[in-house]
C-alpha cells in the first residue's frame, strides 16, 4: 500500500439488499474516491446474454462475453452511478430482476468470474477505489486497506427491494420478491466459487432500522479516521472510529 496512504482500497460486500451498492456510492462521493460496482459488471454480462438469447448453460459464450466487456462507469450531477456499454447507458435496463437472476446464476462460473475479478482489480490498480460487490473483500481484494460487510434481515432486504421496484413501475408482489431475495442468498451462500461470506477482518455492520445517511457516515468516518493512521486495520479501525 505504500505510496498512496491518503487513497485507500474499500471493499465493501453483503448480501442482496443489504444497502452495499448505494452506501458506497455516497461514501465514495463524500470522500471523492472513485466508484466502481462490480455487480454491475455480472449484470451487464448477463443483460447481454439475455438480449442475445444465451442460456445459462452456453457457458463458452457467456466466458466470451465477460472477456469483451468493456463498461464504463460515471456520476451524475446528482452522485448517481450511471453504467454505459458501447456508448448506450444501461443503468436503468441493469435493475431488471430478470437481469439480476440471470447474474446470481452465471456468477457461479468460474472462468466468467476470473475474467471480471482481473478487470475489477485493474481498476485499485490506479489508486483508491470503493468498490462494492460479492467477494470483493475476499477474492477481488483481500488485502483492501478497510474492508466493511453489511447485512440486514431477508425481510428487510425484500423491503428496500421491493419498494425500489413499485417506484420503477414493477408490478410485483413483496412475497414475490422475498422469495426471491431467500433464493439469492441459498444460491450465493452455498455455491463452490466465491460463495458469499465475511471476510475474517471485515467490519460487519447490521444495517436494520439505520438510515442510509447513519451508515454513509460510519464509512465515510472509517476512511477518514484510515487516512490519518494507515495502520489501523479491522476491529482496530472499528474500535478507533466507535472511541473517536
Amino acid at each position: 500500500m505504500t505510496g498512496r496512504s491518503h487513497l485507500p482500497i474499500v471493499a465493501i460486500d453483503g448480501p442482496a439488499g443489504s444497502g452495499k451498492s448505494t452506501i458506497a456510492r455516497l461514501a465514495a462521493l463524500r470522500t471523492g474516491l472513485p466508484f466502481i460496482s462490480s455487480g454491475a459488471m455480472y449484470r451487464a454480462v448477463a443483460l447481454l446474454a439475455l438480449r442475445a438469447g444465451i442460456l445459462v448453460t452456453e457457458r463458452a459464450k457467456l466466458i466470451a462475453l465477460a472477456e469483451a466487456l468493456e463498461p464504463r462507469f460515471a456520476m451524475d450531477d446528482e452522485g448517481r452511478e450511471r453504467v454505459f456499454l458501447a456508448g448506450e447507458e444501461v443503468t436503468e435496463a441493469l435493475q431488471q430482476p430478470a437481469v439480476a437472476q440471470m447474474a446470481s446464476a452465471i456468477a457461479v462460473i468460474p472462468e466468467l468470474r476470473a475474467q471480471l475479478v482481473a478487470k475489477q482489480q485493474a481498476y485499485g490498480q490506479r489508486g483508491g477505489v470503493v468498490m462494492e460487490g460479492r467477494d470483493i473483500q475476499t477474492v477481488v481484494f483481500p488485502d483492501a486497506d478497510i474492508k466493511i460487510f453489511l447485512f440486514a434481515t431477508p425481510e428487510e432486504r425484500a423491503r428496500r427491494r421491493w419498494k425500489e421496484l413499485l417506484a420503477q413501475g414493477e408490478a410485483i408482489t413483496y412475497a414475490t420478491v422475498l422469495d426471491e431475495v431467500c433464493t439469492r442468498d441459498a444460491r450465493d451462500e452455498t455455491r463452490d466459487v466465491s460463495p458469499l461470506c465475511a471476510a475474517s477482518d471485515a467490519i460487519k455492520l447490521d444495517t436494520d432500522g439505520k438510515t442510509i445517511d447513519k451508515v454513509v457516515q460510519y464509512v465515510v468516518t472509517l476512511i477518514h479516521t484510515w487516512q490519518k493512521d494507515p495502520s489501523l486495520k479491522g476491529e482496530f479501525l472499528a474500535r478507533a472510529v466507535k472511541c473517536a
